[in-house]
Order: C-alpha cells, then structure tokens, then sequence
C-alpha cells in the first residue's frame, strides 16, 4: 500500500498528530524506541512521551494493541470496529 492511500486510511485514527503517526508506524514495523529515537533525530524520552499520547488517544495498553490498531486503520479497517483490548 503506498504512503498515500496508508494516509488516508490512517485518518480515521482519532486525533493523533502527524508525528504521532510516524511513530505508531515504526513502532509497527517493529521498531525499537532506541531505532525510532535515532531515525527521527529525538531522544528516547520523546519517543516514550509521544508513545504514552499514541496509547491514551487509542485507549490501548500496549504497541502491540496500538500497532494492531494501526494495521487495520491502514487496510481501511475501521479501528473503532475493531476487538483489541
């Protein structure tokens, strides 16, 4: 699926904010927070910051729910459809 139609999919997640949805995305790619950190040019605090946002806006427990989350947002699941939690 390309960055565009991920986008638009990715839309109907509630309010998270363009970086926010950068780091979901890593986050479900499998990356660590130390690989996010470095890739984005942030520190590994910011990371953890950005990721306790991601899971409160979600109202996940976990990356593995919010990536969950993210991974049907992106097939154009509706997340709010979805089981997790």
């Amino acid at each position: 699926m390309d960055a565009a139609a991920t986008s638009a999919h990715t839309d109907s997640l509630p309010a998270l904010s363009r970086r926010e949805l950068e780091i979901l995305a890593m986050t479900s790619r499998g990356l660590s927070n130390r690989q996010i950190a470095a890739e984005l040019h942030l520190t590994v605090h910011a990371v953890k910051f950005h990721l306790s946002s991601i899971f409160r806006k979600l109202g996940v427990a976990n990356r593995t729910e919010a990536a969950v989350l993210f991974a049907n947002a992106a097939h154009g699941i509706d997340p709010a459809a979805s089981s997790v939690g």
